[in-house]
Order: structure tokens, then sequence, then C-alpha cells
């Protein structure tokens, strides 16, 4: 669900993990149309970075 959120409203994404400087500053990208496609792109790196970061803290809690 959050791939889908991260390609049709990448702004809206980042404010979902929790990054909200980033997704004004994506929405301010998604603005004009050649914006669109980094701004999808920089949401999807950015919600795999998330992923791996929450399986990492998990692992680590797990540990001790």
């Amino acid at each position: 669900m959050r791939l889908l959120l991260a390609l049709l409203l990448p702004w809206l994404q980042f404010f979902t993990i929790g990054r909200p400087f980033a997704g004004l500053f994506c929405l301010i990208l998604q603005c004009t149309l050649i914006g669109w496609v980094p701004a999808a792109i920089w949401s999807v790196y950015a919600l795999s970075q998330y992923k791996t970061d929450k399986k990492i803290e998990a692992a680590l809690s797990q540990r001790h």
C-alpha cells in the first residue's frame, strides 16, 4: 500500500514514515510535471530505507 502511495502521491508517503520536512520539499518538487518522476523515485527510495531501518531495529531489539 505504501509503495502505491509512493508512486501516486510521493509527498504524502513521507508523512506516513515520519519525515514531514522531506514531504513538504517533495510536494514543491511534485508541483511541476517534470519533478513528479524524481519525487516518485525519491519517495520509493526513502520507503525502502525506512523498511530497512525497521528491520534492523527489530533485529537489534531481539538480540537484547
